[in-house]
């Protein structure tokens, strides 16, 4: 088939100009994240981060993929996209810290079926905002208009990280055993997950309006950042605890994450007393009719990380950690009971 000589990329559904004009609106946030070990960054083909800063005896990369679900359809509902590049960042962060690495540069991946540059720079400046907090580069990534593979109005936001932990450091639960203690640190949210759950539940029903079961509106909690527990767990270092494992609490919530980190012959029994469950999972819960056991099954129910420690450095980590951190529960014979076990039990 002949088509006019007037038929351009931008009449396919892509605009190549407004791609330019993310670049440029996100360059300086971007920018602001790399130190001299940033060799080539933004408009090279590929990032340079050079390793020869690192004093350690055999550094290990530590490396992972995510994304924030179906929480960025929130996000983009209320225009608060800068919420989730801060998500993304700190459960990858999360995601590599819970075996010893810190981070040490950020890759991320942004699309849509019609580029706004301004929704763009939104999201890489959330982005920045907590590589700046962590302390990592935001390397490079890629901004991709995409007609008919995307949904029109929809947003995609995924990233990569890559950290490095000394091999001598590493955490991976392998000296976990019966008699260790487990102390929970807060979540801020439910960070990244369940949001389809919860979108099914609340429906068309204006978030912005405030609910006294809450005492805010339920959008300001649903969209608040996945928490980085990089400087609670450089507490815990610092005060010379001993960390067995950490379970970093995502999809598949308190059931599903800490068997991750458990030697097959323990299991974990958490005391649903010794934390406070905040008021937004509990009105969810009533709101959607959802049964106990589907949200510990789906949620964080509050608690965003889980660290094994000796029982007798209990009170030295939670004096480091601060208010918002619990001795929740202990580790366990497994003696054929489930992995994750509750007192009180949890209600099918």
């Amino acid at each position: 088939m002949a088509h006019d000589e007037g038929t351009t990329y931008a009449a396919a559904g892509v605009d190549i100009d407004a791609g330019n004009r993310a670049v440029a609106l996100m360059k300086d946030a971007v920018s602001a994240t790399h130190g001299p070990e940033v060799l080539a960054g933004i408009g090279a083909f590929g990032g340079l981060f050079s390793l020869g800063t690192l004093e350690m005896r055999e550094p290990v990369l530590a490396a992972s993929t995510d994304g924030v679900g179906t929480k960025v359809r929130l996000a983009t509902r209320y225009g608060r996209l800068a919420s989730v590049g801060m998500d993304l960042v700190n459960h990858c962060i999360d995601d590599i810290l819970v075996q010893g690495a810190r981070p040490l540069f950020f890759l991320d991946y942004v699309a849509s079926a019609k580029l706004t540059p301004e929704d763009v720079a939104a999201v890489v400046g959330g982005m920045a905002e907590a590589c700046r907090a962590a302390g990592c580069a935001l390397l490079g990534g890629e901004t991709a208009e995409m007609p008919g593979v995307y949904a029109a109005g929809e947003i995609d936001v995924v990233g990569t990280i890559v950290g490095v932990v000394d091999r001598g450091q590493i955490v991976d639960g392998r000296r976990i055993r019966p008699g260790d203690a487990v102390i929970g640190i807060a979540s801020h949210s439910p960070h990244t997950n369940g949001y389809s759950l919860i979108r099914h539940v609340l429906g068309d029903r204006d978030l912005t309006v405030h609910e006294p079961a809450l005492g805010a509106a339920p959008v300001d909690l649903l969209l608040r950042p996945h928490r980085s527990y990089l400087p609670e767990v450089g507490a815990l270092r610092a005060a010379g605890v001993d960390i067995k494992g950490m379970a970093h609490i995502t999809g598949g919530g308190l059931i599903e994450n800490p068997p991750r980190v458990l030697p097959p012959e323990t299991a974990l029994r958490l005391d649903r007393t010794q934390w406070p469950v905040p008021p937004l999972f509990t009105w969810l819960a009533e709101l959607g009719g959802i049964a106990d056991a589907e949200m510990h099954r789906v949620f964080n129910m509050g608690l965003g990380l889980l660290v094994v420690l000796p029982e007798d450095q209990v009170e030295r980590a939670l004096d480091a950690l601060g208010a918002d951190a619990w001795h929740v529960g202990d580790i366990v014979p497994h003696h054929g009971r489930p992995t994750v076990f509750f007192s009180p039990d949890l209600q099918e």
